[in-house]
């Protein structure tokens, strides 16, 4: 008995020490495996950090993810992913990281910055303010932290606030420009002209001899139709600064209203002569005349005039010689505007659309092998500008070099990235060139696409059904587009002759005849040899041979040049 319980014993011993020693190796392991999941949580931080740092943002955000999936309780990676998120363009989601960021560390001022910075670009900016104000608590001589609430009282249009919040800041730092702007801009939405003017008056008696106080002051009284006292500041200004632009212009305009000439045109040249002014402002002030002058041809003088002027402050601004091409382009002056952009590209060659302007001048001035020369030059330097080789492909048309038209037209489609009008131009001219290869199907094909992205433009119904017309195909559909570019241009000579000669094609010689004769009012169409040679043919149809005869006659006197007409005129007979 006493060696069984002697047995018995032992074997309880070694139970309890074998539970006893079990218990220890499983605090061990799990020990190790929580300094493994640090040490592993730890290592995908500072590879986060390290992404972040390389500009590597989304690998960054996958790598404080995963560190997020190990430890849930460190507000430093919500903070991260928040200002992450934020250079992400995530609003929604940088918003969301920052408030978990802030209810673990609610007292960290970085972690409410970046919460009052989530709510702003969320548009939140009333809660954004909020943020700012606890920070404000906290940090109560931090000057930031009130100027920002006080931006975002003013971006969640509550004015009053804001200019409460600038108020008690000014108090703090005395007069400071930056506040002084903002509080006018404040009280100016409040109506408060004389309180904003008041504002500025201040950094006038802080800084009498800074010119751009005076300017800011005289733009509130003439943005606000005060222009006795606008004129007063700006004359003020002009004795601290007797060439400044922005004083000489509102003058000028002031005297332009009242009819006062002289004075209009002395401030006016003395403000464009300065080479300080701004070049750019200079440009942005004589570009309305470009658009002025299609209604009152006296701007062209006065477009010119100013940049004159710009060029004798600028002569060396490619800018400058550009937008006098401009202005002799809108005028209609071809050779001055061709001089002046050249002028521009030997200043500065790298602007496409001085180029294309060049381009635009050569094909008005029917000058093809110039046209085909330079946009030969354009498509090298510029290859991926679909207009050169469309300008490419005007010139060779016209050089009746058809395919290599439609090699350059096709390459301007395939590099697609024109707009629509343009585009409709592209496949409009393709059919022509199809045409002009006897290639109708593609010519079809052509004119169909620019129909589909211009379908109420004359020009491109007249010449497709022309050309079905000719070839006495789809007689139906011609009919129907024509007269539909008739009832959009109804005084175009141009296409009541299609209109006519597709009726003709028809076999509708009594209709066809009334509307050629309609055209045949126009003087230009008196003078069109293929005008003259239709009515012949339809005049022979309606048994009219004599007539026919003599029409046939003045269409060759005036350079017709159709393959029968010798014969129509010998044989006195239609001939198809």
């Amino acid at each position: 008995m006493r060696i069984t319980l002697t047995v018995i014993g032992l074997t309880g011993v070694l139970l309890v020490a074998a539970c006893s020693g079990g218990k220890h190796a499983s605090r061990i392991t799990s020990a190790r495996n929580a300094a493994v999941l640090s040490q592993r949580a730890d290592s995908l931080f500072f590879a986060a950090q390290r992404s972040k740092m390389l500009g590597d943002y989304h690998t960054a955000v996958t790598q404080y993810s995963d560190y997020l999936r190990l430890n849930k309780q460190n507000a430093t990676p919500y903070y991260e992913m928040a200002r992450l998120q934020m250079e992400l363009q995530n609003p929604a989601s940088s918003l969301n990281f920052a408030r978990q960021a802030v209810a673990l560390d609610s007292q960290n001022h970085w972690m409410l910055v970046t919460l009052a910075d989530a709510y702003a670009v969320n548009e939140k900016y009333d809660s954004a303010a909020i943020v700012f104000n606890k920070l404000i608590q906290q940090y109560p001589d931090n000057e930031d932290y009130i100027y920002n609430k006080a931006i975002l009282l003013a971006k969640a249009n509550k004015p009053a606030s804001a200019l409460a919040v600038l108020n008690q800041l000014e108090e703090k730092v005395g007069v400071v420009e930056e506040i002084v702007y903002q509080k006018q801009r404040l009280l100016l939405r409040l109506s408060l002209v004389e309180d904003a003017a008041a504002e500025v008056k201040k950094l006038i008696d802080k800084n009498p001899d800074e010119v751009k106080y005076y300017i800011l002051l005289a733009e509130i009284y003439d943005a606000n139709d005060m222009e006795a006292e606008a004129t007063k500041v700006y004359q003020q200004a002009l004795t601290k600064d007797p060439d400044n632009p922005r004083a000489l212009i509102a003058l000028s305009s002031f005297a332009k209203k009242h009819n006062d000439s002289k004075s209009y045109w002395a401030n006016l040249s003395k403000a464009f002569a300065n080479p300080y002014y701004s070049i750019d402002e200079k440009v942005a002030f004589v570009y309305p005349y470009l658009q002025m002058m299609t209604v009152d041809s006296g701007k062209i003088d006065e477009g010119l005039k100013l940049t004159a002027l710009i060029i004798k402050a600028h002569p060396k601004d490619a800018k400058a010689y550009a937008l006098r091409g401009d202005m002799f382009s809108q005028a209609d002056q071809l050779d001055s505007a061709e001089e002046s952009y050249k002028k521009a590209l030997q200043l500065d060659d790298s602007r496409f659309s001085v180029w294309y302007q060049l381009m635009w001048i050569y094909s008005r001035k029917n000058d093809p092998a110039a046209l085909l020369t330079l946009s030969n030059t354009v498509t090298n330097r510029f290859p991926k500008e679909f207009m050169g080789y469309y300008f490419k492909g005007v010139a060779n048309f016209l050089l009746q070099q058809y395919p290599s038209a439609i090699g350059s037209l096709n390459t301007a489609l395939d590099i697609g990235n024109g707009e629509k009008r343009f585009m409709g131009d592209i496949y409009s001219l393709l059919g022509d060139a199809y045409h002009a290869t006897g290639q109708h199907h593609q010519s079809d094909s052509s004119y169909e696409s620019a129909l589909r992205l211009r379908p109420k433009d004359a020009l491109i119904m007249n010449n497709y059904s022309y050309y079905l017309s000719l070839r006495g195909e789809n007689l139906d559909r011609a009919e129907e587009m024509s007269r539909e570019s008739l009832q959009l241009e109804p005084d175009s000579p141009t296409y009541m002759d299609t209109y006519a000669w597709i009726l003709f094609r028809q076999e509708k010689f009594k209709e066809a005849k009334e509307w050629i004769e309609k055209a045949l009012e126009y003087p230009d169409a008196q003078k069109n040899p293929n005008v003259l040679e239709h009515y012949g043919d339809i005049l022979y149809n309606l048994k009219e041979v004599t007539k026919a005869v003599e029409y046939w006659q003045k269409a060759k006197d005036k350079g017709a040049s159709s393959n029968d007409l010798a014969r129509k005129i010998a044989e006195k007979r239609y001939i198809q």
